[in-house]
């Protein structure tokens, strides 16, 4: 019997689900650990950090990033160990969020309505299910670590009815806090990119709002100039962002601000130099090249697919 026997991916902020493993088990326990576990997510925000929730013969798991909106969770026989457990969750996530930036999840309004990530799911599942213990554990060091100094929540299965009204007189838990996602280290050559990349976006601005005061006054044909001059200083800054913060989908991103930048920088040929527009061009480059180099720090360590 595998060890892993469903998963689902919610919305943190109202439990909504937006994805789900198409598991068929009619068993009355299982299913009765799943009516539970869809109340269960309506309190996800109340339990900031790693828990589980014990009764029949299965344990729902659910770690709760902090300060993210989207949060996996699954229901396991109580055979399958906690770390290769919440090991698995978090692959999850990781999948989840490099698919699905935060727009889209915030802005969806229908149960499952990523119903797709299905395929990865099972995927990641049968991979925890069937690959041997001993080749990840590698993997799941770090998690067994983390649950010893941090053990997670523990509920029983009646601590749900809470989301219902129902006062059963149980008393709430000390709950601690999930482990944060940090990036890399900054480099000397990521910090060479912020001061290129704020310099080259303080020229576009003082350019831009001088030739948007001088246009006032002589012709409304220069208003493309302005814009080639302010978007590319606004994709500066945003670029200056990506790489300081993390943020979801990336690669997307790093692509347009480069695209806005050499594009509002050829529009500009006339106005600036050939050297002045591959020097502009040249540090979106440095700067698209240092957001994508630079990782977050826990995921590879954490447990990797």
């Amino acid at each position: 019997m595998s060890l892993i026997l469903f998963a689902c991916v919610v919305r943190v902020r109202d439990g909504l689900p937006l994805s789900a493993s198409t598991d068929f088990y009619h068993s009355q326990d299982f299913l009765e650990c799943r009516r539970r576990l869809k109340t269960l997510a309506l309190q996800l925000a109340q339990y900031p950090g790693r828990g589980s929730a014990e009764g029949c013969d299965f344990t729902s798991l659910f770690p709760v990033p902090e300060y993210q909106d989207v949060a996996c969770m699954a229901i396991c026989s109580l055979q399958c160990p906690a770390a290769m457990a919440f090991c698995f969750l978090e692959t999850l996530w990781w999948e989840f969020t490099a698919s699905y930036d935060t727009t889209c999840v915030g802005l969806a309004s229908r149960p499952y309505a990523f119903l797709e990530f299905d395929n990865v799911i099972q995927k990641v599942k049968w991979h925890f299910n069937y690959v041997s213990s001993t080749q990840m554990d590698s993997s799941f060091g770090k998690i067994q670590e983390e649950l010893k100094f941090q053990p997670p929540v523990v509920l029983t299965l009646e601590d749900t009815d809470v989301a219902n009204g129902v006062m059963n007189g149980h008393t709430l838990m000390h709950l601690e806090p999930a482990p944060s996602f940090r990036m890399e280290p900054v480099t000397a050559l990521g910090i060479l990119s912020l001061i290129l990349n704020i310099m080259c976006a303080a020229l576009n601005l003082i350019r831009g709002i001088h030739l948007a005061e001088h246009s006032l006054q002589v012709a409304h044909e220069e208003i493309g100039n302005i814009l080639a001059f302010l978007i590319p200083f606004v994709a500066c800054i945003f670029q200056c962002y990506l790489y300081l913060f993390y943020s979801p989908a990336r690669t997307v991103k790093v692509v347009l601000m480069l695209l806005f930048i050499c594009l509002g920088n050829v529009y500009l040929h006339g106005l600036r130099n050939l050297w002045q527009i591959l020097f502009h061009i040249g540090v979106a480059f440095l700067s698209s090249h240092q957001i994508l180099t630079r990782q977050l720090q826990d995921k590879q360590s954490d447990c990797g697919v």
